[in-house]
């Protein structure tokens, strides 16, 4: 077969997204800044607002990124890492061992996406119980509208429609029973103070846990710090430190999926992971998946973190890890992900993300919030950020789903000049309603940075209001 020299130069030959045509195109990029080819024209100045999807952390084009893989590469091209490791994926494992909180992990496995990290996760909490002798634990708790990646398992734990296209070749529900999810600004009810709300989602967990049988039960896992699923929804004051405790009362593990909020993007010490926000001393959990951040987007690399509790298990047990992939703790991607961490850590870059981006969703929330709008919340921490858009902002009422308001958002803020995730989804994941766009900028933003953030988002969300007003969707 030979592909015809004057095929349409729209044609993809990549099979993802939207079939046999190209998506737009970035050609280059330096710092924040991107440029894209789109439906033939060249954007040259678009600020890349969310880093793909909450990836990037050193920014476009670092010009230690060339130097650090002419570092790496003669210590490694491959070997199976089963039975031949190296020393840059022990090196990793250490570095994110020592810049979190003493006692938190004991070790690392590195592999290569989100998706796996967490299908990993699952077979590690999985084998824990069978090295401790209780093999009739099957059961993996999560929450209503989560997102925790695309293969058979990691969708089984989530719930969302994207999972729903295939439930018939997913787990058995009865496997991955679900517990409600937390989202103060939808589901707190008006008078109920954040204290009794967070108590009604501990109850519902620990009716969820009594109703599956505590003794059948794997683990619990949770997002620190939703991401695609539901943007950036902060827990309530004592929600995780709730979860954890129900944890230890019924000896669950006990999982946070940071694969998107993590490794530094939402740390409030300076350090990596988001969780330091909102868990009290002492505590940790007991699995923790990352990725994202980790590479920053030069390499494709993501992580399991394993606390001492689990790997005291297998240390005690069997002493080994049953099946492997090919591409764990590779050498190259875990070298190089060590010096972007170690240049990140340098340059205090996660202490500046937290701080610019609490600035940037001050900033919005002082533009939007309490104002006439399409803008109903402003939710995130650190440098992961949220705008949830509404019809009514009295009433929280939502634009009819087929306006694909979130989408939309998305296209009319690239005309703006910055480049966001627009989704649709945080209302029903099942239907669909509920429209958002999320920020996840680079951590080398500047104050100055976040004025033309904000600037643009604003030129943006008003030719998009302009838009639903001429269309009778809103006034």
């Amino acid at each position: 077969m030979t592909i015809s020299s004057k095929a349409d130069n729209s044609q993809s030959y990549v099979f993802q997204s939207v079939v046999d045509k190209k998506l737009p195109q970035v050609l280059k990029g330096e710092g924040i800044k991107i440029v894209v080819k789109k439906n033939g024209k060249i954007y040259d100045d678009i600020i890349d607002a969310v880093t793909g999807a909450a990836v990037g952390a050193l920014g476009w084009a670092d010009k230690d990124i060339p130097q650090f893989m002419v570092d790496v590469l003669p210590t490694h091209t491959y070997t199976f890492p089963a039975i031949i490791g190296n020393d840059n994926s022990e090196q990793l494992a250490k570095f994110y061992i020592d810049h979190s909180p003493e006692g938190a992990f004991a070790s690392a496995l590195w592999c290569c996406s989100g998706s796996e990290a967490n299908e990993n996760a699952l077979k590690i909490m999985k084998q824990y119980w069978k090295e401790r002798g209780q093999t009739k634990r099957n059961k993996f708790i999560s929450r209503d509208s989560s997102y925790h990646g695309f293969s058979i398992a990691t969708l089984s734990i989530s719930e969302n429609a994207r999972a729903d296209e295939f439930a018939d070749i997913l787990l058995d529900p009865k496997m991955t029973p679900k517990m409600p999810v937390c989202y103060p600004y939808r589901h707190q009810k008006d008078g109920q103070s954040e204290e009794e709300y967070t108590q009604e989602l501990i109850d519902a967990a620990e009716k969820v846990i009594i109703e599956s049988d505590p003794e059948t039960i794997v683990s619990l896992t949770v997002e620190t710090l939703p991401g695609s699923s539901l943007g950036t929804v902060p827990p309530p004051k004592g929600y995780l430190p709730g979860l954890r405790r129900l944890c230890d009362k019924y000896d669950i593990l006990f999982h946070l999926d940071e694969v998107m909020c993590g490794t530094g993007r939402s740390n409030p010490n300076g350090g990596l992971n988001c969780w330091e926000n909102f868990l009290e001393p002492g505590q940790f959990p007991d699995i923790q998946t990352v990725g994202k951040t980790l590479g920053s987007g030069y390499v494709t690399i993501a992580g399991v973190l394993v606390g001492p509790k689990v790997k005291a298990a297998y240390d005690s047990g069997s002493g080994m890890v049953i099946g492997s992939h090919t591409y764990s703790s590779h050498g190259f991607n875990c070298g190089v992900s060590l010096k972007i961490q170690e240049k990140i850590m340098s340059l205090g870059l996660t202490k500046n993300i937290f701080e610019m981006g609490n600035l940037m969703g001050q900033k919005l929330k002082d533009t939007y919030l309490g104002k006439h709008n399409i803008i109903g919340d402003v939710r995130g921490i650190g440098g992961f950020w949220t705008c949830e858009i509404v019809k009514n902002k009295e009433t929280k009422q939502w634009f009819d789903k087929n306006l694909d308001v979130g989408h939309r958002a998305q296209e009319v803020l690239f005309e703006a000049g910055i480049n966001i995730n627009g989704m649709q989804g945080c209302v029903s994941n099942k239907t669909g309603e509920g429209d958002f766009v999320f920020i996840a900028p680079s951590f080398i933003i500047t104050a100055e940075d976040v004025d033309e953030i904000l600037s643009r988002f604003i030129k943006g969300i008003s030719e998009l209001e302009k838009q639903l007003i001429t269309e009778g969707e809103w006034k």
